[in-house]
């Protein structure tokens, strides 16, 4: 009896490994080496990137899609790669390091690489899609002095752009493009700031 109560116990637990949906992993796309003219500054500076923040709902595996309702949808089959926060400060990183060509920039953190010139602080505070209308960016933003720890510039950027593939790879693409966008605006407030440091 208790062999049969085994065998049947095992099946379970086999049919369980073969019903379960396959997870697919994403990773945000960095921009393209050509996307954009570059800003070079003067004298190259070291940026560094980072600390990089997200809301407590997206510290999550999961992708999270927003309705137009305010409810959310997390499913299990749909994963970033790394944690999200990772995930957006190796992107930012790679993005400024192509806008800003003739600055080394280092992500958070980067003590063991030495000192930085000028730091990057994101706060996000909306990063997601509303499927089939939106793909949503929020976010403060600072740049201080490493140094001094003097704040030389923040700012809030908002980033709203419409949709239209509302599958998952199609999600992701639009959230790379609008972290794009970000990214263009922080080299912008970089290249500013940069001019009278």
């Amino acid at each position: 009896m208790a062999q049969h109560l085994m065998v049947l116990l095992l099946g379970l637990l086999v049919s369980g490994c073969v019903h379960s949906p396959n997870v697919q992993f994403y990773v945000l796309e960095p921009l393209s080496q050509t996307a954009l003219p570059k800003l070079e500054s003067i004298k190259q500076r070291t940026i560094g990137i980072g600390p990089v923040t997200v809301p407590a709902m997206l510290e999550r595996n999961q992708i999270i899609t927003r309705s137009s309702d305010n409810t959310v949808t997390i499913v299990e089959s749909q994963q970033w790669a790394s944690p999200l926060r990772d995930n957006l400060l190796q992107a930012l990183t790679r993005n400024i390091s192509t806008l800003q060509s003739n600055n080394i920039v280092r992500p958070y953190p980067w003590s063991v690489h030495g000192a930085v010139d000028l730091q990057v602080i994101v706060d996000f505070i909306r990063f997601d899609t509303t499927p089939g209308k939106s793909a949503n960016l929020e976010a403060n933003w600072t740049i201080k002095n490493e140094s001094t720890r003097t704040v030389l510039k923040s700012g809030h950027s908002v980033i709203n752009r419409v949709m239209s593939d509302s599958s998952y790879p199609g999600t992701v693409r639009a959230l790379s493009k609008i972290l794009g966008e970000f990214s263009q605006e922080l080299s912008l407030a970089l290249f500013n700031v940069q001019k009278g440091y």
